[in-house]
């Protein structure tokens, strides 16, 4: 990267597939996966299903496309469902949950930390009174790293209690894992210890890991039958899919290097905290910054070469693949420069 081109911080979806990426889908052995499972859609499915520790998975176009097949599949007109505030099904999927799910949201305090509900606040608003004219309260949805509160990850302990509390509760449990990849990483624990007590989950495979399209969902096998479906229902019938499966086979392979972002994003929050901006240390690979006037700074960070989105009302950084140590650097570099 020269000191002209811009560094790109808004998301880590803005990644590139690489030479060896793009290899892999010219070829790719495909089918019609409507008709016949194309065989590297296939693959995928069942490699990204043992990841997750479910017994079977689906490719969708999409994180928001998989949360709601799962949504779907779990309410019923009007039921109630739980989440805790920020989530991205309740603030970013153009409240899909509740105009095609049908589902009723109801955000849960972040009493145990950033993006994280206590399993005490969990079973207090499962069991609200009940009555004919109430709603039924009848899924928990989990958010593993919440990405408006910073890539906050919900440790293995917390996980645990939350899933036991919507069990005791009577609630289904989906876990929306867009990140679960960071969140096992920054944990040092396979994927699947976190959808442990989850009915299904959802996990991107476009964003860190760098694949150019889709993520999964994954749950047991009734439910995937039912999701394939579903899927077809909302237009996601793919047919040589294979290209877009091979290209999240390589990105399965990169879990690992998710630590790198990782480390990036705990070097560009140092930096800022450094040249005065007040950030809070990330546990993953999204940096949230307090300024004054987050439109302003967003003006000036484009001005000198550095991209960035604004995030609950904050400034937020995303480190991925496509930037390295060294751009993370220089973006410093050009914000200490231009005084932002």
């Amino acid at each position: 990267m020269t000191n002209t081109a811009p560094i790109d911080l808004r998301s880590d979806t803005v990644t590139r597939p690489d030479e060896q990426m793009s290899a892999a889908m010219a070829a790719a052995e495909v089918g019609d996966d409507v008709l016949d499972h194309d065989p590297t859609m296939r693959a995928l499915e069942e490699r990204a299903a043992q990841l997750l520790g479910t017994t079977a998975a689906l490719w969708v176009p999409s994180g928001t496309m998989g949360n709601l097949i799962a949504l779907m599949l779990h309410l019923k007109r009007g039921d109630r469902f739980l989440a805790p505030r920020g989530s991205h099904v309740l603030h970013h999927e153009l409240g899909s949950a509740a105009w095609l799910a049908g589902g009723m949201p109801d955000p849960l305090e972040w009493s145990a930390g950033p993006g994280r509900p206590t399993a005490e606040a969990v079973r207090a608003q499962a069991n609200v009174a009940v009555g004919y004219d109430k709603l039924n309260t009848t899924l928990l949805c989990l958010e593993n790293t919440h990405n408006s509160a910073g890539g906050t990850v919900i440790p293995l302990h917390e996980h645990a209690q939350l899933a036991a509390a919507a069990r005791d509760s009577g609630l289904r449990v989906h876990l929306d894992g867009a990140r679960v990849w960071n969140a096992s990483v920054a944990l040092g624990v396979p994927p699947a210890a976190l959808t442990v007590g989850v009915d299904t989950v959802q996990a991107c495979l476009s964003k860190g890991l760098g694949a150019p399209v889709g993520s999964v969902v994954a749950g047991s096998d009734d439910f995937v039958r039912e999701a394939r479906r579903v899927r077809k229902m909302l237009g996601g019938g793919v047919r040589q899919g294979g290209v877009l499966a091979a290209a999240g086979l390589v990105a399965l392979d990169r879990i690992d290097a998710l630590a790198e972002d990782h480390e990036n994003a705990r070097a560009l929050a140092a930096g800022l905290a450094e040249i005065g901006w007040e950030v809070t240390r990330p546990q993953t690979n999204i940096v949230l910054a307090a300024v004054p006037d987050v439109r302003l700074t967003l003006e000036r960070l484009d001005v000198a070469g550095v991209r960035a989105v604004p995030m609950s009302g904050q400034v937020r950084f995303v480190t991925h693949r496509d930037v390295s140590t060294a751009d993370i650097k220089e973006a410093l570099h050009r914000i200490s420069e231009a005084r932002i």
